[in-house]
């Protein structure tokens, strides 16, 4: 079982149990500029009543493989747009923050290697959450702290609000869910032509 102890976001979680469905296109409400690269495909995940739906890009961003090490999906540039992601009701990141209801930009980044995010996960690669009402290019951002620095708004602290995300090796089958420990919950999809699972609810464990 893959070790995935920080990055994930968690809806209240109490004993539930989620599925996911097919979302379809992205709706009219979703900012044209990004609507525009997604899939026509996305997937909305739930229990009694809809948490989050999310949509990635039709076409991955690629570019020159980085050389640094435990990246996923080296041939990313940190601060591609990635996808959107809609919550329906009020969430928290696995910290504790707060996430408002409404539309998140998705953008690629890698966590430091320093020793506040050791043992965190096997890879360093995450979805960057943003406010689609400051986040408002798909353009990539090139400088990460910019990226960050939008990300925080998301938060309203220090930490950038995130999920972790990774290349999928094994059995893959698109809009599959699947339950890992007591608390996370993960979905697979295509990025592109890359097949990609997502810890998309989750709960830290103390």
């Amino acid at each position: 079982m893959r070790l995935l102890t920080i990055f994930a976001l968690s809806l209240p979680l109490a004993a539930a149990e989620y599925k996911v469905e097919a979302a379809g296109p992205p709706p009219a409400e979703a900012p044209a500029e990004f609507a525009a690269l997604l899939q026509k495909q996305g997937y909305r995940v739930g229990s009694d009543s809809p948490c989050c739906d999310i949509w990635l890009v039709a076409t991955a961003p690629s570019g020159p493989a980085s050389t640094e090490q435990a990246l996923s999906i080296p041939t990313i540039p940190v601060g591609s747009f990635l996808g959107l992601l809609k919550f329906h009701a009020k969430s928290t990141d696995r910290r504790g923050q707060t996430l408002k209801p409404g539309w998140y930009t998705l953008r690629y980044g890698n966590f430091p290697m320093n020793g506040d995010h050791q043992g965190v996960s096997p890879q360093r690669d995450f979805l960057v959450l943003s406010p689609v009402e400051i986040d408002k290019t798909p353009a990539r951002v090139a400088d990460a702290d910019a990226m960050y620095n939008l990300s925080r708004k998301a938060s309203g602290t220090p930490h950038p609000a995130v999920l972790s995300f990774w290349k999928e090796d094994s059995a893959f089958q698109p809009g599959a869910m699947r339950k890992e420990g007591d608390h996370d919950w993960i979905v697979q999809m295509k990025l592109g032509d890359i097949p990609v699972s997502v810890l998309i609810l989750g709960k830290i464990e103390e």
